[in-house]
């Protein structure tokens, strides 16, 4: 599995947000991960939100984590701003390491499939995952970079 470390400095997103669990994710009449990003696009937020910063690419931002992996945690459709947008979530995620894994194809089975190796991964290496903030990067219209917090 072709895994980085990088350190990333701090930032800030606002978007829409929806807290869920991934229990939650795996039935489609409690799923609320697929609605956030169908409306985010639907009504052009990436090119709306008013503070946006001119360069910013489209971010999905994992933050509020109750626990781990089995509890309920925020996730933010975004962009990266210079201030905190009106009327939207506003998220800081955290600077320091992360693992970075990345996914290409067609989505949103890429992001999905990313996941799974991410989840993979961790499953092999127990108590790396800082559990803070975690974010998607959007590189392409066919191209993810999923960023893991990790503690060192």
């Amino acid at each position: 599995m072709d895994v980085k470390r990088v350190e990333v400095a701090a930032f800030q997103v606002s978007g829409p947000q929806v807290r869920t669990r991934n229990q939650d994710e795996q039935q489609p009449q409690t799923a609320r991960i697929g609605g956030l990003w169908g409306g985010f696009f639907a009504e052009g937020l990436a090119e709306r939100i008013s503070t946006r910063q001119p360069d910013s690419l489209v971010y999905g931002v994992y933050s509020g984590y109750e626990s781990d992996a089995s509890g309920y945690f925020d996730v933010t459709a975004a962009v990266a701003v210079t201030a905190p947008a009106p009327g939207h979530e506003t998220v800081q995620v955290q600077g320091g390491p992360y693992l970075v894994f990345e996914g290409r194809g067609a989505m949103p089975q890429t992001v999905i499939d990313t996941w799974g190796r991410i989840w993979s991964y961790f499953e092999q290496h127990p108590g790396q995952r800082r559990f803070a903030t975690d974010f998607e990067a959007y590189t392409g219209p066919d191209s993810v970079a999923v960023y893991i917090g990790i503690v060192e």
